[in-house]
């Protein structure tokens, strides 16, 4: 392992939290807490991306992002890091794949908000994410019925836990997902830039 790489122990489950956090914030926070208490993860990863493939503009330079997050949270078991930029990958599919072969022994758990499930089957190989990985879905203010018609959840109906078995999600064999209604922050990165709070 090498050093410059985030700890895990065999047997962990990892919730993985992708996005820009261009910036983040308190609805980041919030959706890492929610998701660590119901779905039994051990830690949580903010996987602070180079870029996001689906956005035409870049966003706010790799280091401001990073230092902005490990300024945020302050969870003992949430850990902001820029891992993709250090291994070399953009894509979530090809950075599930390099994380198996990296952290062998630990289990990983996708975290999306409902409006990503909603345009999930436009990433990637994101029916290999499905039948590799299990994802743990969390409800957005305004998301929560495009999300449960979206291509995605009607592809994979039969590998959805009712939100009762949510803690069983990061020791359930892929594929299998998890949609949950939390409360949520009503927050969005594209609305602090718009106000100019982060320019």
């Amino acid at each position: 392992m090498r050093h410059d790489l985030p700890f895990a122990m065999p047997g962990q489950v990892i919730g993985l939290f992708g996005g820009s956090f261009d910036p983040p914030h308190e609805g980041h926070v919030h959706v890492s807490r929610e998701a660590l208490k119901r779905f039994g993860l051990d830690r949580v990863w903010w996987l602070v991306s180079p870029g996001n493939p689906l956005k035409r503009r870049g966003p706010a330079p790799l280091d401001r992002r990073m230092a902005a997050a490990q300024a945020l949270i302050r969870h003992p078991r949430v850990l902001a890091t820029d891992i993709e930029a250090r291994i070399g990958t953009r894509y979530t599919a090809a950075t599930l794949e390099a994380l198996m072969r990296l952290y062998p022994g630990v289990r990983f758990v996708w975290l999306m908000g409902a409006d990503n499930l909603a345009q999930f089957h436009r990433w990637q190989h994101w029916d290999w994410i499905m039948d590799h990985v299990p994802i743990g879905v969390l409800a957005r203010p305004g998301q929560r019925i495009s999300a449960r018609t979206s291509v995605a959840a009607q592809h994979y109906r039969d590998a959805k836990l009712p939100a009762s078995a949510a803690r069983l999600l990061g020791k359930a064999d892929a594929p299998a997902w998890c949609f949950l209604n939390v409360p949520m922050r009503d927050v969005s990165s594209s609305e602090i830039r718009a106000r100019g709070d982060w320019s």
